[in-house]
């Protein structure tokens, strides 16, 4: 490829096709993504004036709004600003060493003030710069008095919502004072000419000493070591940032400084302000369309008619009312769905309903069930169906009078009428064949091939599941679990194990033909764990030493899913298979790969074929399987290349869950496996699992996105679905909303508990719906929204090259933010950035997507890499996707020992980074310890028990266990960290300036990515450029 650049395909005002913005090519246009001509941004809105201001001008026309403050440049730089003006009051910047949040909140009694004109300049010079950035907040609390200098009385605007506002007037400024944060922007320095070449800075490791010195007059040119603007990009249309290296095409032209980091949006800032003001509290959810606390904010959620943001989250909480309005934001109006989703022990736990033989109460037209939603009517006697307004008869057991509030006087006393969430007991109608179901099977499928015999990975195993067997998932009540177990071991061929109860030592049998798997014993191979447990043990321990001198180096694995499906199948049981497995199945059987890993594939439009399963034995397999309610788990060990694309789909459509250990080492990996092993066991989950969504009239549910299989179009099914899988579902209009009514949802489960009870789980939600598009922006959310497009990009990259899909984000990003500076933002310039405060930190997390591995096609990333990352993010729920794609970077040199409390995040740049410092950083499947090169020798001491930064080995994979305070603490923040995530990261050790610290960087998100991403103030400035060309 030549180093040109990217630039968008589609020009933007031409329609793009597909569901979510990415379908095939011949699908019908759908709204809210890509690209519809009607809602081009040609006529402004009649509520909204258009500015007459000289282009580059940064004074607004007219006042601001009520609520909203214009902080001046000039206030900044040069303390007060023209008389007349009242100077700002703010607190004043932090100490320079000051890592924490980039704005402390300012006092709610500042003043707005104009921004001053930009310096004089000439057209053609601002056709060649973007100018610098403002940001101003617009929060409560801040309306201006009447008769105030700068509150002129003019017609008045409906008052925006809350809004970050960045301005971009050019010229040379006085240099900012050392990292000063303000609220809103510091004084900071212009962007490099780039406007008329359309170039974006490339991608070059960044380099914290690259700044201009204060008081250094700008050179002729670029210093050569600056010189990191990456090539030109053909035509002024501008994608993805920073795709190539910066290459010898750099743009010439006045040195300019670099904008400052610390005066852009941080989503740092975001979370601890949230943390701030609703951590801790009690968050009832007895509200319509009411917005919960951050995913990553601690809070007590109380159940009052809605259900708990545990279990649902969604992309606004405040539908568009119509369709066109919904294609105009470009907002997917999505839900985030976690049926099973954990509950901390002081929330209470869902209620069960049994109504017996008749089964839950359901609306006979919609079939939705019985919930706070459906309005009772005629004394009591009948109800009218929340979803479909049909007016159905209360059955006589059901009926209760009502209140002089039309409320029945029983409406605290049924989970099912005053809670949002609760489950019902299903009847033999909800049961397979009309008959109780069996307690699920967990079937344990060792692969015992040379090298797992050699490195001792089979002997781990079996040792592990002598004490591990103990903790099989029961209900509470019970005293021992019902879980069903057997055992299977595999090379070339299958080997079965009968552990009656009443043998005295277990019976293997073998299955040579791998083409048509039979299961030869149904007695005695799925025994319960403590009948049989001395037979068990017995062959745990005998499997170790009976393969101990295999050579047999070859594998299969479809024929080895195929024989637990089958056993699962003749026992009549749902259940799930461990599969332990390491290598690239070459034997010949059905399901057998090669090794089609093709670096020449990468950034062509067949790379998407690397993501594709191989032939289609493994979709047909993975068919079957739901089919049956089998659910795979796979544990993959390679060294090498093992197709995770084809072995790994079975386990995503069956809900089960992949773990994968790359070059596998007995000391340092086993703690990370067999706490994975560990973890997986005893997890509470459903079995055999149905879901379908409803929806109240004028909207439907048409996109399902996770780890899940579908037959249909409404039913999702799941083999197995665990508290850590979410399902994304998306919504469209069929028809006009009712602001009175809202927008309802009900999710229902149908799925077998570990003890063998159908049940039903329901979830429901009500959302608001608005004809002003402020409210529907007002009630966003980030952390969603990015599960949202991360879950649609990674499915698009199936069926559709990678670079229309990263165009694709990059536009809808700018098209959300170019309607809301449109329609809903007070009037401003050209030159100014406009982001809701709802989405103030979506560009970052946007570039974080960008840049993740799945959506760059590098040669140096692992294709297998690439497969795994996008599969785990398919079925993940806001909270790991927040955390994948933002990590978290703590401070750990300045540990409060006396709190418990863990330090405030920093955001996740090389600048925050400091040689006297450690820190950790984790992003739910990493973790890592960075030492600076003067980190303290009291903390080195104190952490690893050696004298000084040389003596620490990186080759440890854990803190030793040390009787300190701060040992003590980092283990409990590590503690922590890891309870809250379904997988287990492994610590590595980094010290600064060593080979392993590239690996850590590529975690630092907000810089330029060494794989060829642009750093968080590049993308801001392409994404502004966008958002212009747009309203242009």
């Amino acid at each position: 490829m030549s180093q040109q650049g990217y630039v968008a395909a589609p020009p933007y005002s031409q329609s793009q096709p597909g569901i979510g913005g990415f379908g095939s090519p011949n699908s019908s246009l759908h709204y809210g993504h890509y690209g519809d001509p009607n809602s081009s941004y040609s006529a402004p809105q009649p509520s909204v004036s258009k500015s007459a201001v000289p282009f580059g001008s940064s004074a607004p026309v007219g006042p601001p709004p009520p609520g909203a403050h214009q902080l001046s440049q000039t206030n900044f730089q040069n303390g007060p600003g023209t008389p007349g003006q009242q100077p700002h009051r703010f607190q004043g910047p932090p100490p320079p060493g000051n890592t924490g949040a980039s704005y402390p909140p300012y006092s709610p009694q500042s003043q707005p003030a104009f921004p001053n004109a930009a310096p004089a300049s000439s057209t053609a010079q601002l056709a060649d710069q973007l100018n610098s950035m403002q940001i101003n907040n617009y929060g409560p609390g801040t309306t201006p008095s009447p008769g105030h200098p700068a509150s002129f009385q003019s017609p008045r605007l409906p008052p925006p919502p809350t809004q970050q506002q960045m301005v971009l007037p050019p010229g040379p400024q006085v240099p900012p004072p050392p990292t000063s944060s303000v609220n809103g922007l510091c004084a900071q320095q212009s962007l490099p000419p780039m406007a008329r070449q359309g170039g974006i800075p490339g991608p070059v490791p960044p380099n914290p000493n690259l700044q201009q010195l204060p008081g250094q007059p700008p050179g002729p040119g670029y210093h050569p070591q600056q010189a990191n603007y990456g090539p030109q990009m053909a035509g002024s249309q501008l994608s993805y940032p920073g795709a190539f290296p910066g290459g010898p095409g750099q743009l010439s032209g006045p040195q300019q400084k670099k904008l400052d980091p610390n005066s852009i949006p941080s989503p740092i800032q975001v979370i601890e302000s949230d943390k701030a003001a609703r951590g801790g509290q009690v968050y009832a959810t007895n509200t319509r369309g009411q917005v919960p606390p951050l995913v990553t904010t601690d809070c007590v959620i109380q159940d009052q008619g809605h259900a708990s943001p545990r279990y649902i989250r969604c992309t606004t909480y405040c539908f568009p009312l119509t369709s066109d309005m919904a294609k105009q934001t470009r907002i997917p109006l999505a839900a985030v769905i976690q049926p099973f989703a954990n509950v901390p022990p002081n929330e209470t736990p869902l209620y069960l309903v049994n109504h017996g033989e008749t089964g839950p109460i359901r609306c006979n037209r919609c079939k939705a069930y019985m919930c706070p939603f459906m309005q009772f009517i005629e004394g009591g006697r009948r109800y009218q169906c929340g979803f479909c307004n049909c007016i159905n008869d209360v059955p006589s057991f059901f009926f209760q009078h009502l209140d002089h509030m039309g409320r029945r006087i029983d409406h605290y006393e049924r989970p099912e009428l005053s809670l949002g969430s609760y489950e019902y007991v299903a009847t033999l109608d909800y049961c397979r064949d009309k008959k109780p179901p069996n307690p699920p099977a967990y079937i344990f499928m060792i692969d015992v091939s040379y090298r797992n015999i050699k490195s001792g990975l089979v002997k781990l195993i079996c040792d592990e599941l002598k004490t591990l067997l103990d903790k099989l998932p029961r209900e509470e009540q019970e005293e021992s679990s019902a879980i069903r177990v057997g055992f299977v071991t595999y090379n070339k061929v299958l080997h079965f194990f009968n552990v009656k109860s009443s043998l005295a030592q277990p019976q293997m049998m073998v299955v040579t033909d791998v083409s048509e798997v039979f299961v030869p014993l149904l007695d005695g191979f799925l025994v319960d764990f403590e009948e049989s447990r001395s037979v068990i043990t017995n062959l745990l321990d005998q499997i170790p030493e009976l393969f101990a001198d295999t050579n047999e180096s070859e594998t299969i694995f479809a024929p080895v899913i195929q024989a637990g499906m089958e056993a699962l199948k003749a026992a009549e049981r749902a259940g799930k298979l461990f599969i332990f497995h390491s290598s690239l199945p070459t034997a010949e059987a059905p399901g057998k790969l090669k090794n089609r890993d093709d670096k020449k594939l990468l950034n062509t439009d067949k790379e998407k074929t690397l993501f594709q399963p191989q032939g289609n034995c493994y979709e047909a397999l993975a068919r079957d399987c739901v089919a049956n309610g089998c659910c795979v788990n796979l544990f993959l060990f390679p060294n090498q290349y093992v197709d995770v694309a084809s072995v790994g789909l079975v386990t995503m459509y069956t809900g089960g869950t992949l773990y994968k250990y790359n070059n596998f080492q007995l000391d340092g990996d086993s703690p990370q496996f067999l706490s994975d092993l560990r973890r997986d066991m005893e997890k509470k989950m459903g079995f055999d699992a149905t879901m379908r969504v409803r929806t109240s009239t004028g909207f439907r549910a048409t996109e399902f996105l996770g780890a899940i299989y579908m037959n249909n179009t409404t039913d999702v099914e799941m083999a197995a679905v665990d508290c850590d899988k979410a399902v994304t579902v998306e919504f469209k209009h069929d028809d006009k909303l009712n602001e009175d009514t809202g927008a309802l949802i009900q999710c229902a489960l149908l799925y077998t508990t570990v003890s063998g009870q159908r049940r039903i789980r329901i979830h429901n939600i009500g959302l608001n719906c608005s004809a002003q598009l402020a409210d529907v922006y007002r009630t966003c959310e980030t952390d969603a929204l990015i599960n949202f497009f991360a879950k649609s990009a990674f499915k698009a990259i199936l069926s559709q090259p990678l670079k229309t899909v990263r165009d694709i984000l990059v536009n809808q990003t700018a098209h959300m933010l170019a309607c809301y500076k449109k329609n809903c933002a007070s009037p401003a310039t050209v030159s100014q950035l406009i982001l809701p405060d709802t989405m103030k930190v979506l560009p970052v997390y946007m570039n974080c997507l960008l840049k993740s591995c799945v959506l760059v096609g590098r040669a140096e990333i692992p294709t297998d890499e690439r497969a795994f990352h996008r599969q785990l993010v398919m079925a993940m729920g806001v909270a790991d996707t927040q955390l994948f794609f933002y990590p978290r970077l703590l401070p750990i040199h300045s540990l409060d020992l006396k709190s418990d409390a863990v330090p405030a995040a920093v955001r996740c740049s090389e600048e925050r980074l400091s040689e006297g410092g450690a820190f950790l950083l984790a992003n739910g499947l990493s973790m890592f310890l960075w030492l600076g090169a003067s980190v303290s020798p009291e903390l080195i001491q104190g952490l690893f028990n050696v004298p000084s930064f040389a003596h620490i080995s990186t080759d440890a994979t854990s803190l030793p266990d040390l009787d300190n305070p701060f040992s003590k603490k980092l283990k409990h923040i590590l503690e922590q960290l890891q309870s809250q995530k379904p997988y287990t990261m492994k610590l590595i050790i980094v010290k600064q300036r060593e080979q392993p610290e590239m690996l850590f960087r590529q975690f630092l998100v907000e810089d330029k990515s060494i794989y060829g991403g642009a750093s968080y103030v590049d993308f801001l400035v392409c994404i502004h450029k966008e958002i212009s060309q747009l309203l242009s």
